[in-house]
């Protein structure tokens, strides 16, 4: 059986507000907020810029550190964020939606 993924993402917006979240299937999960279809906070916000993600097969992980990074101040998110893609570019055209 083939490890399944886990995933950590952080999206944005044009005023680079900040939405922390984990999915088991980030192609489909981006595609959704992209498209409007997770109601609350992401589409009201128009946040659909993937700018940082981690993997791990590991679902607790995975938990343990979206609740980690949602407890972290906005400067310790964005210096993540700047150490893997400082301008910002949405990673989600690398990857296959839908």
């Amino acid at each position: 059986m083939a490890e399944r993924n886990f995933y950590v993402y952080m999206l944005t917006n044009a005023s680079r507000m900040l939405y922390t979240g984990m999915t088991n299937n980030l192609a489909r999960r981006i595609y959704e907020h992209k498209h409007k279809l997770v109601e609350g906070f992401t589409s009201q916000y128009n946040l659909t810029t993937l700018v940082w993600y981690e993997a791990t097969t590991d679902v607790r992980s995975a938990i343990q550190r979206e609740k980690e990074i949602k407890g972290w101040r906005r400067s310790k998110k964005i210096a993540l964020i700047d150490a893997l893609n400082p301008m910002w570019r949405d990673l989600s055209e690398d990857i296959p939606l839908g």
